[in-house]
């Protein structure tokens, strides 16, 4: 099949969304599909206000248009919400073409934490409502997260989940990272939606980790400047430093699934989350981590979790199931004319 994916987050972007869809188009080729991707790669950007580390692409409908019929798809997948998730939907429908959407990130919810004006958060949702109501199939990466936009009025959702690389994240990587043990980590965007306020507040005897960048490190280090911050790890290095954790803290309660929980997992580290929508789906609490809304108290069940357990979950999640799901929730079509 040849598919047309479209994504206003993409490289060199380092996001959960980045990492699911690229790899879920390497998993596509391998299985024969022709992927050609929309992505804001050589187009001119601006920074999205309030976000500046998203970029929005100055793309036109007429541009876009080009790009479709020389690609003449036989389905189209429009991964977010951004200027050009905007402008192929706009052609789509001008054109009558069916397409899928994706909803990878909380928008209402992050909005509503950077900018808390009353109204804020309804008025996203509603946005969010216009822009996936024409889609044959709304993706979403967990059970719960389609139950909370089911609840906001959304049609035609279908659970998408994701998958992790078990030979890249894996125990035998286990670092040797400095400090008192126990060590808590946390691996990601820093950010004032990701909850790590919480995460360092925490009484513990140990050594807390922080793996990443973004607007909010400067604030941290200042506010908790016993915790160690790394700046973010790519690659090995990163499987390397998370496998040499006792247990991986996950603090949002904001992320539609928190893909480096299954990282941790597959490293052989437990997880301690709150029991939202993504740690929920992720995380079976007492055999391979801990959910409760004391955070501590998560923590604490986690590190009693054994690290075989957590490896052999987390190898029931593959890249390949991930790809087989998405091709399967395509709305093909043929080229008309």
């Amino acid at each position: 099949m040849r598919i047309l994916i479209a994504t206003d987050a993409w490289f060199p972007q380092i996001n959960g969304v980045v990492r699911t869809l690229s790899t879920t188009v390497e998993m596509l080729r391998r299985a024969g599909h022709e992927v050609h991707l929309l992505t804001p790669e050589g187009r001119r950007t601006v920074p999205l206000p309030t976000y500046r580390e998203i970029r929005l692409s100055l793309v036109t409908a007429a541009g876009i248009a080009r790009t479709v019929e020389a690609v003449r798809p036989e389905a189209i997948h429009i991964a977010t919400e951004g200027s050009i998730g905007l402008a192929l939907r706009h052609v789509c429908l001008r054109r009558g073409l069916p397409f899928t959407t994706g909803y990878h990130t909380r928008f209402p919810e992050y909005l509503s934490a950077r900018i808390p004006l009353p109204g804020i958060e309804r008025g996203a949702y509603a946005f969010l409502r216009w822009f996936h109501g024409p889609s044959r199939a709304v993706m979403v990466p967990t059970r719960s997260m389609a139950d909370v936009l089911e609840d906001h009025g959304f049609g035609n959702v279908r659970v998408w989940t994701r998958g992790v690389d078990h030979e890249l994240f894996r125990p035998d990587r286990r670092m040797a990272l400095e400090g008192k043990r126990p060590i808590a980590l946390y691996a990601g965007r820093v950010a004032v939606e990701k909850g790590l306020d919480a995460f360092l507040a925490l009484p513990f005897e140990g050594t807390k980790y922080v793996v990443g960048d973004g607007p909010a490190l400067e604030g941290l280090k200042a506010r908790y400047p016993d915790a160690r911050y790394t700046g973010y790890r790519m690659g090995e290095e990163l499987a390397a430093t998370m496998a040499g954790a006792d247990v991986f803290v996950f603090p949002s309660r904001t992320d539609t699934f928190g893909l480096v929980m299954l990282e941790a997992l597959a490293s052989g580290v437990p997880v301690a989350a709150y029991p939202v929508p993504g740690p929920r789906d992720v995380v079976v609490d007492g055999r391979v981590g801990g959910l409760d809304e004391d955070l501590g108290e998560a923590v604490r069940r986690a590190l009693a979790c054994d690290r075989a357990a957590c490896r052999d979950y987390a190898l029931g999640f593959t890249w390949e199931k991930t790809a087989e799901l998405f091709a399967r929730y395509l709305a093909p079509f043929e080229w008309p004319g």
